[in-house]
């Protein structure tokens, strides 16, 4: 399969509501949007046609309204996005990301004992 298109930050925002909603409007994105953000619906609409050209949605018409769903799997772009990051940040060294996110996100207790629970079950689980 080709390399998708790097996504832009605005566009993955766009492309997770589409994800949680399962298929979605211009409008109905907008609606999810943090008003905030200050967006309106011509440039929702670009993102979401972006996406959809850079093979992330695709779109069908119901009546006059296009409705946008998902076409990329969220977890296969989430890997893609996290290897490219890990990439480019750590050369490619994935130990170097887990500490600094131990160390500088002030992680609760809870967390720490999932991070190690989940730990235990690969080592457990490697040969």
């Amino acid at each position: 399969m080709a390399k998708r298109p790097e996504l832009a930050k605005s566009e993955l925002e766009v492309a997770q509501i589409v994800w949680q909603l399962g298929k979605a409007t211009v409008r109905e994105v907008l609606a999810q949007l943090p008003t905030d953000r200050g967006l309106d619906f011509k440039t929702v609409q670009t993102y979401l046609r972006r996406l959809e050209s850079k093979g992330y949605l695709t779109s069908l018409l119901d009546g006059r309204t296009r409705v946008y769903r998902t076409k990329a799997k969220p977890q296969n772009v989430v890997r893609t996005l996290i290897d490219d990051f890990v990439q480019r940040v750590f050369q490619g060294e994935t130990l170097p990301l887990v500490q600094s996110l131990i160390q500088d996100r002030n992680l609760s207790t809870e967390d720490l004992q999932r991070l190690r629970d989940l730990l235990d079950d690969e080592l457990e689980n490697t040969p």
